[in-house]
Formats: C-alpha cells, structure tokens, sequence
C-alpha cells in the first residue's frame, strides 16, 4: 500500500512538473492582443461573427504559429482543434505552413503537423463526450498548449428543437460542455479559442449603407446579442468581434477586441486584418 501510494505520489508530482512547464502564448499574435491581454494560460476566449468574416482563417493563422518551429518564428506547441461544422481545410493549413517556411519541404511540413490533432463533432453530445475522453490526452502531451473549438454555436438550432420548450433541456448539454471546457483549460493550462456565429442580429441599430463593418471600438456590441448558455458567457474572458469590410478590397476585415472583467466589457483595440497565401496579416490596432 505504502508503495503504490508512493507511486500515485510521484506520478502526480511528474504530472504537476510537466504542467507548471507548459510556455505561455503571449507571443502568438502581439498585433491582435495588447501586452496587458494576451492570452494566459487558463483563458477562454471567443471569436464571434456572421459566417465569412474570417474567424477560422485566423484560427488556421494562430495554430501555424504555434506549430511552426521556433526557428522559423513559430511558438513549438502542439494544439487539438475540435471542427464541429466539417468546414476544416487541411490543405489551407498546410498552404499557410509552406509559406511560411524558409525552405518548405515535405518533412518540416510533417514535423509541423505532428504536433496538430483534429477531432471531428457532429453534436453536442458527441462534444461532450470527445472532451471527457480527451481529458487523459491532456495529461500525456505537456507542450498541448492551444485547444481550439470550430464552432461553439453549430448545434444551437439542433439543441433548441431536441430540448422542447424548456430553455433548461435545451441549454443542458451546452451548458455542461461549458464547465467542462473551463474544467480543462484550468487545470490542465491550456488556452482555448473557440467561435460562435452571428445568428442574432440587431438590424434595426445597424449602419446604413454597402458595409456593417464597425467603424470605432464603440461601435463593438452593436450587431452582438448573447444567445448561447449564460454558463458559457461567464467563462469567456476576451471576445474578439469579426466583421467584413465590403468597403474596401474583398480581402479586408475588421476586428474589435473586448477584454472581459468583472462582468463588465472593455473594448481595447480595433483592427484591420488581410487574407494572404501565408495566412491573416493583422494590421496595426486603431
């Protein structure tokens, strides 16, 4: 008894080690994020936009950068990126990588994707249990920094009609991967992204004219209505507002940036973004 005490004591002791080392992702985009709100280890964080303002291209853009090698200006870490509408484009990931190589070549691309997993989702159930099987992946892989789920809001309408008209039913799977997804970054120091689409829309308070894009970071919750679980809008920290700007050339989008304290929302930074073979070039803030 006293040995295999010993034994569990050690290994959670190795356990403890390998996480208190998981690097930090600061520098995974210094244009997008201020000094002050970069991600942390244990943050939550929400990329909210109608369908096609760029949420996944910046996702591809982010998990580049974590995977690429440090020697070629990328963070080293692995990621777990969770599709839940099948929209992953494997070959877009690996356009983004090639360019960014400094001699791209089929074995450093490999390199690359090996420290990349993806999961496949079709409902939120089979979210639920994907993430309580993937807790022991969690322990076994310490450079796992950056979880990602693409996208948070697919089975909202799925969920609404299985759940009847009781808002309980209708939120309850929802709501437990939720605090199950806060379970996770915390204890296992990881960073989660994950995107929700525009489905409720404020289009009486909307900008006329050719673009709704924002024009000013006080112009951020006006197109925003919160839809999904409130377990869900008390775990995000820092949610990121993705429009498009028809005014300018097709490949041009705006961001604003809300950091979350307190229950209470600050908008920090507005910017410009571009779609480029190499992945998202964030402009300088506004």
């Amino acid at each position: 008894t006293v040995s295999c005490l010993f034994r569990a004591t050690s290994s959670s002791n190795s356990l403890l080690a390998r996480l208190e080392g998981r690097s930090s992702l600061k520098e995974i985009e210094p244009y997008l994020f201020a000094n002050e709100d970069s991600p942390v280890l244990g943050d939550i964080l929400e990329f909210h936009g109608p369908e096609g303002t760029g949420k996944t291209e910046m996702l591809y853009h982010l998990t580049a950068r974590c995977i690429l090698p440090k020697s070629e200006g990328g963070l080293e870490v692995e990621v777990l990126f969770i599709d839940t509408d099948y929209h992953f484009d494997m070959l877009r990931l690996v356009t983004v990588l090639e360019h960014r190589l400094s001699q791209s070549c089929e074995e450093v691309v490999k390199r690359c994707l090996g420290r990349f997993f993806l999961v496949y989702c079709s409902s939120s159930i089979q979210l639920l249990l994907t993430l309580y099987s993937l807790e022991a992946m969690f322990c076994g892989h310490p450079s796992l920094r950056l979880l990602i789920v693409d996208s948070l809001s697919a089975f909202y309408w799925i969920d609404r009609v299985n759940g009847g008209e009781s808002v309980n039913l209708q939120e309850s799977t929802l709501k437990k991967c939720s605090q199950f997804l806060e379970k996770l970054v915390k204890e296992y120091r990881l960073v989660l992204f994950a995107t929700t689409q525009s489905i409720m829309r404020k289009t009486s308070h909307l900008r006329e004219g050719p673009s709704s894009a924002f024009t000013h970071p006080s112009d951020a919750g006006v197109d925003y209505r919160p839809y999904l679980c409130k377990a869900w809008q008390q775990v995000v920290k820092h949610r990121i507002f993705f429009s498009k700007d028809d005014s300018k050339t097709s490949n041009q989008f705006s961001l604003v940036s809300r950091h979350l304290k307190m229950g209470l929302s600050f908008v920090h930074m507005y910017h410009k973004m571009v779609f480029l073979q190499d992945g998202v070039q964030v402009l300088k803030s506004l």
